[in-house]
């Protein structure tokens, strides 16, 4: 229990900092607000910071507090399951191994595209392998069994 109590703070942090940031570049795609030059994207694929923010506030954001409650309850939910590349897991399971490589590419895909490395990059790559070993947990993994 206590694991999967430290899997859920873990998907709270991320999903309620993506939602704040990711909201931050849909309300402000030029950057502006968060004080983030438009070149800092250049060589991108993106003119702004709109879509990057989409994505941010959506996988990085709303999936990860969507899957604190599907840990909680268990629902057996179609959609989902239909992704859930280990059949023997119940799919938020799954999800939360998901959203630990979303967020490793997450921060690759920044840094290649912004030319550098900030010290938070190290963070959020080292909370992503983080979440990712506490998912993969035995104690948790018992908890999603089907």
């Amino acid at each position: 229990m206590k694991a999967r109590n430290v899997l859920i703070f873990l998907l709270g942090f991320l999903g309620l900092g993506a939602i704040g940031g990711g909201g931050v570049f849909i309300l402000s795609p030029s950057g502006e607000m968060m004080h983030m030059p438009i070149s800092a994207i250049d060589g991108s694929p993106f003119q702004s910071f709109l879509i990057p923010g989409i994505i941010l506030f959506s996988v990085l954001g709303v999936i990860p507090l969507t899957l604190i409650y599907a840990l909680i309850k268990k629902p057996a939910w179609r959609l989902p399951e239909f992704f859930n590349l280990f059949d023997d897991m119940h799919w938020a399971w799954s999800y939360c191994v998901y959203v630990g490589f979303a967020v490793i590419i997450w921060i690759q895909t920044e840094m290649t595209y912004m030319k550098m490395v900030h010290w938070s990059h190290s963070l959020y790559m080292g909370f992503a392998i983080v979440l990712i070993i506490v998912t993969l947990l035995p104690q948790v993994r018992i908890l999603y069994k089907k």
